[in-house]
C-alpha cells in the first residue's frame, strides 16, 4: 500500500550533520541516493563507494545523503562531531552526511517508513549501509540491501538511468 501521507521523498527532511536542515524537495529534478550508514561497521568501507559515485555523478547532479545511525548493532559513535571527523579523515567524504539519526521504532525516520512503504516489506533496513535510489521525482527507483556494494552494475546502471530519464 502506498503511503499517502508523504506522496514521494521531497516531502522530507533531514538535519546534516553540521545542524543545517536537508530540505529533499530542494533536490526536485535530481536523483538522490540515501545511505542509512555506520562508521564501525563490517560495511564501512562502503563510504569509499559511495563517494567514488559522488565524484563520478557530482556533475550529473547526483545526491547522495549518509544518515549515520546507532540502530543496528550499536556500531555509530556517540557524538556527530566524532562522526563527522572520522568520515572526513579516514574516507575524505563530501557527500552530505545527517546526523546520528533514528531508523527503527516509533521514533524512527519516517523517510524509512514511506521507502519500505513504497518498496515493500524486505526494504526496510535490517542493518547498516541500505541504499535508496530515489529517481527525480521523489518516487523510490530501486533499493539494495547491506551486500550490495555502491559501485555494483547493478547500482551504477540504476544511477545512470535515472540520470538520463527525463
Amino acid at each position: 500500500m502506498k503511503n499517502k501521507a508523504f506522496p514521494n521523498a521531497h516531502e522530507f527532511n533531514f538535519t546534516s550533520i553540521q545542524g543545517e536542515t536537508i530540505k529533499l524537495k530542494n533536490y526536485y529534478g535530481k536523483p538522490i541516493l540515501i545511505v542509512n550508514t555506520a562508521s564501525l561497521c563490517g560495511f564501512t568501507n562502503q563510504y569509499n563507494d559511495l563517494e567514488e559515485l559522488n565524484t563520478k555523478y557530482g556533475k550529473s547532479n547526483l545526491i547522495i545523503i549518509g544518515v549515520p545511525s546507532n540502530d543496528f548493532g550499536s556500531q555509530e559513535y556517540k557524538s556527530n562531531e566524532k562522526v563527522n571527523d572520522f568520515c572526513k579523515t579516514n574516507f575524505n567524504i563530501t557527500f552530505l552526511l545527517t546526523e546520528i539519526t533514528r531508523i527503527k521504532g516509533k521514533d524512527g525516520h519516517p523517510f524509512f517508513k514511506w521507502a519500505s512503504n513504497q518498496s515493500g516489506l524486505l526494504s526496510f533496513p535490517k542493518w547498516n549501509f541500505y541504499k535508496y535510489l530515489i529517481n527525480k521525482e521523489g518516487e523510490v527507483h530501486s533499493w539494495y540491501s547491506s551486500v550490495t556494494k555502491p559501485k555494483s552494475k547493478k547500482i551504477t546502471n540504476a544511477i545512470d538511468f535515472v540520470i538520463s530519464s527525463k
